[in-house]
């Protein structure tokens, strides 16, 4: 990896891709955890189109050493710094015969511990007992996400597709977007590999064509204290790891 082009990748364009971050008999191991866990908590949405665990790294804290391997803790360090921490985790499954479409949206929401008026933090919703608010634009300007894919993902089972430099525009609306000066990236990423990128970077997904599978980890990270009326909800750190 040269961390400096990943940087300025993520800098420049809101995304990056790096593969082979992950052996596959270490992915094998992490699909052998999730397979193996008692999936009637709240936490875990269940449909015939999707799979998901929220808090997941808390609900299945036996797999934070697979997932945090000396490849991930030395890309995390080396591109973004040692100061960042874990703020919000999700495992999802879309299957094989998912006809799950994701329009294009900008992940606008943090995790947190409950809901409290504050100056610019809004709105609000609640799922399943977890607190979601908007935070200031700083704020979300200053996660980063690593998607860690357990499949070979591509443009027929649903990989990610992106508006490159979207990221840099602050809240930028699907209605407004100008598809004349505007280009869409598809990100395939091989098993194994990461995807690094923005929240506020345009993203979105389409359904699942070639009957394959597509599962994802998504991990936020964040090195920005909240107010202290408010709590990350999923803080890690990761030298605790």
């Amino acid at each position: 990896m040269n961390e400096k082009n990943t940087k300025t990748e993520i800098s420049e364009n809101g995304f990056s891709i790096i593969n082979q971050v992950f052996s596959d008999d270490e992915i094998e191991k992490i699909i052998s955890v999730i397979q193996n866990i008692d999936t009637s908590k709240e936490t875990f949405r269940k449909s015939e189109g999707l799979f998901a665990i929220r808090q997941f790294l808390k609900e299945i804290p036996e797999i934070n050493n697979l997932i945090f391997n000396e490849n991930l803790k030395t890309i995390i360090k080396e591109v973004f710094g040692s100061n960042y921490f874990v703020v919000k985790s999700i495992y999802f499954n879309k299957p094989e015969k998912s006809n799950w479409y994701v329009a294009y949206h900008q992940d606008l929401t943090i995790s947190v511990d409950k809901k409290v008026q504050l100056e610019n933090f809004g709105p609000w919703t609640t799922k399943q007992n977890q607190f979601a608010v908007q935070p200031p634009l700083q704020i979300l300007e200053n996660i980063f996400t690593i998607r860690i894919h357990l499949d070979d993902t591509d443009e027929n089972n649903g990989a990610l597709k992106v508006v490159s430099k979207s990221h840099a525009k602050g809240i930028y609306r699907l209605e407004t977007i100008d598809w004349n000066v505007e280009t869409e990236t598809i990100c395939n990423v091989e098993k194994g590999g990461i995807m690094m990128m923005k929240p506020l970077l345009l993203h979105g997904s389409n359904r699942t064509t070639n009957g394959k599978k597509r599962r994802v980890i998504h991990i936020e990270f964040s090195d920005k204290e909240l107010p202290h009326e408010l709590n990350w909800s999923e803080r890690m750190n990761l030298d605790m790891i």
